[in-house]
């Protein structure tokens, strides 16, 4: 790399450059926000606009015992997304930190593996239901005298009982568990990121350790029920197939694969229910409740949006099939009049 002229700061042994990532992360955000902007790197990750201007759009920095090469050019991004796909992917690191929360699911995986996973995992609907049953719980927040309310909450709770409808069905409680079990299991692998992954660490027995086992096997529990109940109507013959909930989805996939040579065993099956509550539980509820605040801040967005959404719906509840009438063009709604994007 170095000799491609490509640069970084300078490692420590075994930690590489992590304390200085966190360094940089302690300082930008030990202070809130002064004002609403979407501008948010410099306070996110703030060691790359650092860096990125000591050593240029094209530098590396270690993350422990692993390089991290940082580019920004358009156009190599984009070379190494189209052509180079199947060669990239998640790093051990990476892999080690996430394995006991997600396993190999579709976010861990690579290569081929990626492929055959991404086929499979790419068919999942939403629950109008689920939305309404989160607005009448802030109506009746609001007609009980509450004045203010945790809008964090109410997407955090929504989401999590989208996918847990979506996923499992009419299993959907047992779900639930399994998401507060996910969380909480979540909260202990992000640890990992603070900590110094060696080979051979998660054997040693710290309580850290026995905390993420313990809670491993209580998801895997759960699952391994709702697998098995599945499975046991399909060879009594009181069902023909699965399910066509995702959970459905994936057991019906991984018999018709067999006859092709690749094997879907059950552990990668509940990988990949542990991604699909990670991938789409906290990303979704987290923009969510951005857009929620963005609208607060700027009534008129508001307006315009209601307008729009009595127009093409007609008093209908929105669904999917009013999606591509809705017009997205900013322009056509004059929000360049705000500082959006």
């Amino acid at each position: 790399m170095e000799k491609q002229g490509v640069r970084g700061p300078k490692p420590r042994p075994l930690t590489g450059n992590i304390l200085d990532v966190a360094s940089f992360l302690s300082k930008s955000t030990s202070k809130d926000m002064d004002q609403i902007t979407h501008d948010t790197v410099s306070r996110l990750l703030p060691h790359y606009v650092a860096w990125s201007k000591q050593y240029g759009k094209r530098f590396i920095f270690w993350n422990g015992v692993e390089p991290r090469l940082c580019i920004s050019e358009t156009e190599m991004i984009k070379e190494l997304l189209t052509k180079y796909s199947t060669k990239s992917g998640k790093s051990w690191l990476q892999r080690e930190g996430t394995k006991h929360f997600i396993g190999r699911g579709l976010l861990m995986a690579n290569g081929s593996d990626w492929s055959h996973q991404r086929h499979i995992a790419s068919n999942a609907g939403l629950m109008v239901e689920c939305t309404k049953n989160m607005l009448q719980s802030l109506r009746n927040a609001v007609e009980s005298g509450q004045t203010e309310v945790e809008i964090g909450e109410y997407m955090s709770r929504v989401t999590a009982d989208i996918i847990s409808r979506t996923q499992f069905g009419s299993s959907y409680e047992k779900g639930k568990q399994i998401f507060h079990l996910l969380t909480e299991l979540q909260s202990l692998c992000h640890q990992a990121t603070r900590h110094l992954c060696l080979p051979g660490s998660r054997f040693f027995p710290s309580n850290y350790n026995r905390q993420i086992k313990s809670k491993k096997m209580e998801v895997d529990s759960l699952l391994l029920e709702i697998i098995q109940s599945r499975k046991d109507c399909v060879e009594i013959g009181r069902s023909s197939s699965y399910g066509d909930d995702l959970l459905g989805m994936l057991l019906n996939e991984m018999e018709r694969k067999r006859s092709d040579g690749f094997n879907i065993n059950l552990q990668l099956v509940m990988d990949e229910c542990k991604t699909f509550f990670f991938a789409g539980h906290e990303t979704t509820s987290l923009l969510l409740t951005w857009t929620v605040m963005l609208l607060a801040s700027n009534p008129c967005w508001q307006e315009k949006v209601r307008a729009e959404v009595s127009e093409v719906c007609n008093g209908e509840t929105p669904s999917i099939d009013h999606l591509p009438k809705f017009n997205l063009s900013l322009d056509s709604h004059g929000y360049e009049e705000f500082p959006v994007y």
